[in-house]
């Protein structure tokens, strides 16, 4: 019997949206991916406009140019359930969230820096680019009303010099302008987004772990179980001297088992790992399974033994065999 979930235990969904396969939505969240990493495209184009990019742009466009050529080349292997490249693709998918997740934290601390002060006084990296996109008028005083003061102008001439006095915004800074209306709105979707993102990579996790059971499963073999390995898990299929081992496939597939080989091979509670069978998890093998006397018939039948022998108190007493006398 497998251990239960731990609070530091992978969820291990079995649908996706408790109304399709895991498959499905691997399918679907790929997509997602696909026309979310199609902006690097449009980023690196921007500068043919002359566009103006930061350091820090430009590396977060690069990036998501590459992780998209990655993706669609990994897109037709969610049918094919290959092993390897769906692994390879829930560890992408995985490792891009948490990229974005800088990516998107540097660059949201950043615009409510640049809105707390002026634009072109802002030292935060990409402040630039932020003053010229985001339809600032690019005021020269960061004030929060002006107060004509007039005196009298000197000379022969009547008339009064008119001096603007401008007063200090009383609500500049990074906290008032995170948490007026506008930008409560703006982080509450995207914390809202970003949960479900998260949900997004177990069900990719999923999926994969869901592709590599079944390849241990259709090609584990007695002959290859190791006595020095767990009884809890199964063999794992990127081992030196196996066939998906060889090569930096087999290299990279050891580097994404090591680290969580028990979500990868452990068993889920309620699933009976045998050491007989090289570790492969026992499958049911119909939904519909025969009654206990049917297959203990069956199996006599098949050894030649035939049916078990009644009980005593079952057989009927034999009379005796009289012959009629006349």
């Amino acid at each position: 019997m497998a251990p239960s979930l731990g609070l530091l235990d992978l969820p291990r969904p079995k649908t996706f949206l408790r109304s399709m396969s895991l498959r499905t939505g691997a399918e679907i969240i790929t997509f997602l991916q696909v026309i979310n990493k199609v902006s690097g495209l449009y980023g690196m184009l921007a500068l043919l406009t002359g566009a103006h990019l930061s350091g820090l742009q430009l590396s977060m466009y690069l990036y998501s140019t590459i992780v998209l050529v990655l993706t669609v080349f990994l897109y037709k292997h969610i049918r094919i359930q290959s092993p390897f490249e769906t692994l390879v693709l829930a560890h992408v998918y995985a490792l891009d969230s948490v990229v974005n997740a800088c990516y998107t934290a540097f660059f949201g601390l950043a615009w409510f820096y640049v809105l707390a002060q002026h634009p072109e006084t802002a030292g935060t990296p990409g402040a630039a680019g932020i003053s010229e996109n985001a339809g600032f008028t690019s005021p020269k005083y960061n004030v929060s009303k002006v107060d004509i003061v007039a005196e009298p102008a000197g000379g022969l001439q009547p008339g009064q010099n008119a001096v603007a006095v401008g007063q200090p915004a009383a609500n500049a800074g990074l906290g008032n302008a995170i948490f007026q209306s506008g930008s409560i709105m703006s982080v509450s979707l995207i914390a809202g987004f970003w949960a479900l993102r998260v949900y997004f990579v177990f069900i990719m996790l999923a999926f994969a772990r869901q592709c590599l059971r079944q390849h241990i499963a259709t090609n584990s073999s007695s002959a290859a179980w190791q006595s020095t390995q767990p009884s809890n898990l199964a063999e794992n299929p990127f081992e030196e001297g196996k066939e998906e081992g060889e090569g930096y496939k087999g290299k990279i597939g050891r580097l994404m088992m090591k680290c969580a080989p028990t979500y990868w091979l452990g068993a889920d509670e309620g699933e009976d790992w045998m050491r007989g069978v090289g570790g492969k998890f026992r499958k049911n093998i119909s939904l519909n399974p025969a009654p206990v006397g049917v297959n203990e018939r069956e199996r006599r039948r098949r050894s030649g033994t035939g049916p078990p022998a009644p009980p005593r108190e079952l057989v009927a007493p034999q009379l005796a065999d009289l012959q009629e006398v006349r």
